[in-house]
């Protein structure tokens, strides 16, 4: 995403004639003034743009201004396709599954993605009713032992617990019990409202999931939710699984990535851009141990916000946990 709301530059003040010059030299001094107070003010623009870095691998900044977290104004919220809603690049988006939203506010915020389970349909119609859209989380790769359907599994549904996720088991997604499941949930995601859905966890090949899955499979079966979604006019978007983003983009009207910069992996986006598909991005810079609601400095704001890696991108700076607090970077464009 482009350049970040950052804190604002320094403009030189607007002098007024005086009506009558008396002296010579006064005419010398007020341009000397004027053109001193432009230099500040340019001086302090390029300041306040931090250095060019990245999590706090950054020279040594005197700034000591900090970036303001309202959103952009909104782009939009996108066109409905043969009926399925299709985003718009540029759109903006914020991101809860901590705890249930309440008393939402849409103010500069095109779309909210938060728990399909855990917020009531009047939440999804509240937003609704904004002008606002919603996509709806579920783990669609995940076993989660807390989840109201939880029985429907069986033991051969599941494989290997998800590292650092007690409670979570990765699932055998050729299994049609688990695609039947799914779908379930797909139909409660119609029930409540939702716009689409933004399926996580099927990234299965990149982990030790004990059941053999490869990228083949995540294909396979992020084709069958694609159709799945389309068939009950739900939109969908590619929760990371970056490898297999080429073979599957054209059945995805968005993505939801997390930490493509942390990991230097952004040019990878490129194509949703291309197609008019936007990247909802985030990144966790404060790292696990620090779920509260401080600002981060304005030198990483600005290195993750002004990274031309990110052009394009719907970037917002979230607590690992996706609790409420948020900071938001200014979409530009390409």
């Amino acid at each position: 995403m482009g350049n970040e709301k950052g804190p604002p530059g320094q403009t030189p003040s607007l002098w007024r004639r005086r009506r009558r010059y008396f002296i010579i030299g006064g005419i010398i001094m007020l341009v000397i003034i004027i053109g001193l107070t432009v230099g500040l003010g340019v001086g302090l623009t390029n300041a306040n743009r931090g250095p060019q870095c990245y999590y706090g691998h950054c020279p040594s900044s005197s700034s000591s201004s900090v970036p303001s977290p309202t959103p952009a104004p909104p782009a939009g919220n996108g066109t409905v396709i043969n009926g399925v809603w299709q985003p718009e690049n540029g759109t903006t988006w914020q991101y809860q599954l901590a705890t249930p939203v309440t008393n939402p506010s849409t103010d500069g915020i095109d779309v909210w993605d938060f728990d399909l389970f855990d917020n009531e349909a009047s939440t999804i119609s509240d937003i609704q009713g904004n002008g606002s859209k919603v996509i709806c989380y579920l783990s669609v790769g995940s076993y989660e032992d807390w989840r109201p359907d939880k029985g429907n599994f069986t033991q051969a549904d599941l494989g290997n617990q998800l590292d650092g996720w007690p409670g979570e088991y990765w699932l055998n997604t050729n299994s049609d019990n688990v695609r039947q499941i799914i779908a379930a949930r797909l139909d409660l995601a119609v029930q409540k409202g939702c716009n689409g859905v933004d399926p996580d966890n099927v990234d299965a090949y990149n982990n030790d999931n004990g059941l053999g899955l490869t990228q083949q499979d995540a294909i396979n079966y992020i084709e069958f939710l694609a159709d799945e979604a389309e068939a009950r006019n739900l939109s969908i978007g590619l929760k990371n699984a970056l490898e297999v983003l080429p073979h599957v983009i054209d059945r995805m009207q968005w993505s939801v990535n997390e930490q493509c910069l942390q990991y230097d992996e952004c040019d990878q986006l490129g194509p949703f851009i291309d197609q008019q598909k936007p990247v909802f991005h985030v990144e966790y810079p404060k790292g696990e141990g620090n779920q509260n609601n401080a600002r981060v400095s304005a030198d990483i704001f600005n290195s993750i916000c002004d990274s031309p890696s990110i052009d394009g991108f719907s970037t917002i700076i979230k607590n690992t946990n996706l609790d409420t607090f948020t900071e938001f970077c200014q979409v530009t464009l390409p």
